[in-house]
């Protein structure tokens, strides 16, 4: 039996993923250091928390559950403690990335994030279609890297990332740069920023007499089934007078070098705007 210690597991994140590893054969400990942590654990998921010199003894895997901001130091703690061999698992590439992880050679290095469930999905029941964030009842995919540690350690790394983000559809492996280009930049940058325009627009339009529950339904419905043409879940194509706006929409909504968003150091910038 595999024992994993996980830090901040009184947290959103962490009470997430407390509740999933509860229904595996992984021996878990529990660490949160906040007494309000430490109650919501208790209360939603019925465990206690351990010291952190305890939880480490004999760890196979430490997952840090902690926000971006403060990995980095609570990494500085918990790295130097743990036996060679032990896998130290990040649960986003921000702070690996940006070289916030401790330098050592005899530790594995695993990073994971789930891609949440898609838009796009078959779901028979109202808890999973409910489940927009993923790991209750809508399988998802989810991405995983091996930064360093002997290949043999990748096996453990996706079982794990299977038992905390369950249910899981399908996995993904990818190099820590890639999937910096993922997150902040594809999900964040672009699709959050998009996102966040479209839903200026909706209120614009409000603003100028439309009905917002008219504006609501109409913006969701036309992102359905435009989305589902454009990421070619139907077999469809754009009428002459849609392509012709997009045509023009472009232009006037995105810059001509917005791509460069993806360019190593925009990426590198962004992620330390975040830790």
């Amino acid at each position: 039996m595999t024992t994993i210690t996980l830090f901040g597991a009184g947290g959103k994140m962490g009470v997430r993923l407390s509740r999933n590893l509860a229904k595996t054969e992984f021996e878990t400990r529990h660490v949160e250091v906040s007494e309000e942590g430490r109650s919501r654990l208790k209360a939603e998921v019925g465990v206690d928390c351990v010291e952190p010199e305890a939880a480490l003894d004999g760890a196979e895997v430490v997952i840090l559950a902690v926000p971006d901001t403060v990995i980095g130091k609570v990494a500085a703690k918990v790295v130097p403690a743990v036996a060679p061999g032990t896998m130290i698992v990040v649960l986003d590439a921000a702070a690996p990335f940006a070289g916030h992880l401790p330098q050592r050679d005899d530790i594995t290095y695993f990073v994971s994030h789930p891609c949440h469930p898609p838009i796009y999905n078959d779901l028979d029941t109202q808890e999973a279609r409910l489940d927009y964030f993923g790991g209750i009842a809508a399988p998802q995919g989810v991405v995983n890297a091996l930064m360093q540690g002997p290949e043999e350690h990748y096996e453990l790394g996706e079982a794990v990332s299977r038992a905390i983000y369950a249910p899981v559809a399908r996995t993904y492996r990818v190099t820590v740069e890639q999937m910096a280009l993922l997150e902040p930049g594809l999900s964040e940058t672009v699709c959050a920023s998009l996102l966040d325009v479209m839903r200026e627009a909706m209120d614009e339009v409000v603003s100028r007499g439309v009905p917002r529950d008219c504006a609501r339904d109409f913006l969701l419905g036309h992102m359905n089934i435009l989305g589902a043409v454009i990421f070619k879940e139907i077999d469809g194509v754009f009428s002459d007078a849609c392509n012709k706006a997009i045509e023009f929409g472009k232009p006037a909504l995105m810059r001509d070098d917005w791509k460069r968003v993806f360019e190593d150091d925009e990426i590198a910038a962004s992620i330390q705007r975040i830790t």
